[in-house]
């Protein structure tokens, strides 16, 4: 398996099962375990190309994703926090009529209500525009301090490598590095042409 920075976090949340090594997630082997009874364990995750749901509201997706009921006023702030204004969308179907940079806040939206021991995002900014990414950068940062788990973020974008805790640097499916932004920045600036995976993680706890 070529193994890049999105396929190592779909063996994380088991979409793709690994060749060989393990998933440990609390010390336990979840290797064998699947995509449902990861996300029961605690692992959430936000897609590339989020997913429609036809006949569903952006509210539903948000209890759903929550596993509790939330006022519509939570649900609501949730919403504004990744850049849609809550009174034009909380009512809405998740369907075609979005757009995909629509799709991409509501599901960081319904990643970020469920309060994992592990969140995921692969490539967070694709498809959004310049104010939904300055606004995504405080959406990470309101997380970080309201989680107790660990947010794992694939990017190529300095701006969202700045607020990680540690980088780990990915080259050719193995782990070149591992710091601090200071101590793997460089090495990322000398890599980026040789076509390098980077994963940043923001963890907490």
């Amino acid at each position: 398996m070529d193994l890049g920075k999105s396929t190592l976090a779909k063996i994380i949340m088991g979409i793709e099962k690994q060749d060989t090594g393990q998933v440990i997630l609390d010390g336990k082997d979840i290797s064998k375990k699947s995509i449902d009874k990861r996300a029961k364990e605690g692992i959430g995750f936000a897609f590339q190309k989020p997913v429609e749901f036809k006949g569903i509201t952006v509210y539903d997706l948000l209890k759903l994703s929550a596993e509790k009921e939330i006022k519509r006023k939570e649900a609501c702030e949730i919403l504004s926090k990744v850049g849609l204004c809550a009174r034009d969308y909380v009512d809405r179907e998740v369907n075609s009529s979005l757009s995909g940079g629509e799709l991409k806040r509501i599901e960081i939206a319904t990643v970020a209500v469920r309060n994992s021991k592990v969140t995921i995002f692969d490539e967070p900014e694709a498809g959004i525009d310049l104010w939904s990414f300055n606004n995504l950068i405080q959406v990470f940062e309101d997380m970080r301090k309201v989680i107790k788990g660990t947010i794992i973020i694939i990017s190529h974008q300095e701006r969202i490598l700045n607020i990680a805790d540690e980088i780990i640097l990915l080259n050719s499916g193995k782990i070149e590095k591992i710091g601090s932004k200071e101590e793997v920045m460089s090495d990322i600036l000398k890599t980026e042409r040789t076509g390098c995976c980077k994963i940043g993680g923001a963890a907490n706890g």
